[in-house]
């Protein structure tokens, strides 16, 4: 039952009379794409973010997501399909990175589209 679901859900997302907007959609995404959410690395803007500090051999460390908003789209993606140490691979779509990057940079795309809207 719960692939029916899971490829309804699929369905409607990819259509534009989708029950859900793009930014619900985007949001969704960042905070939980395979069950770890970007934000708990990452932040809620992307901005980066403290995980631990800890002491190896006597010598104070830190692990931490790497800010990831400043980031051009061919960065991001090449990022999103590397293997990074203490990154989960997550297997997203050409399509969900596209959403990643439009969830950290909507305010940017909002602002082109108020000032180049499209005439249908």
């Amino acid at each position: 039952m719960r692939g029916v679901f899971v490829l309804f859900l699929a369905f409607m997302i990819s259509h534009a009379d989708s029950f859900i907007t793009k930014e619900e959609y985007a949001s969704g995404l960042y905070h939980n794409p395979r069950g770890v959410g970007c934000h708990l690395c990452h932040g809620e803007a992307g901005e980066g973010k403290l995980i631990a500090r800890y002491k190896d051999e006597g010598e104070m460390k830190v692990f931490a997501g790497k800010p990831i908003n400043k980031l051009s789209f061919k960065e991001f993606d090449e990022k999103v399909n590397s293997r990074i140490v203490g990154m989960p691979r997550y297997y997203l779509t050409d399509n969900e990175i596209q959403i990643l990057y439009y969830y950290l940079h909507r305010e940017e795309f909002q602002r082109a589209a108020q000032k180049h809207p499209k005439t249908h």
